[in-house]
């Protein structure tokens, strides 16, 4: 399965749910059964590549959770070192390299 399938055939679901003090538990899941490694890249990382990665389920769903603070995020995921936009957001915003960041709100 290309990149480009592999972004197509995705699905994202947002979870929150209050941890204490100001900071929410934001669940994130990206269907790829064909990938072996994906990692979860934003402003809540510095855009690390590799310093989130997500753990695939046995139905092919990769999924994560991350503790953040209410706010507006932008992400990609890094799917087998490619870096792929979430084609589910519907708040996407333009980046420097010509593509596109999608962006998540925590309230």
């Amino acid at each position: 399965m290309s990149a480009l399938e592999v972004v197509k055939s995705t699905k994202e679901s947002v979870r929150k749910r209050r941890t204490g003090g100001t900071n929410r538990d934001v669940e994130l899941t990206f269907a790829a059964p064909q990938a072996t490694k994906v990692c979860i890249a934003g402003a809540f990382n510095d855009w690390n590549a590799t310093s989130m990665p997500m753990k695939k389920g046995t139905d092919g769903t990769w999924k994560t959770t991350l503790k953040l603070s209410p706010g507006r995020y932008e992400y990609k995921y890094v799917v087998d070192g490619t870096w792929v936009q979430d084609m589910s957001r519907a708040e996407t915003v333009p980046n420097s390299f010509g593509t596109y960041n999608s962006v998540i709100r925590v309230e």
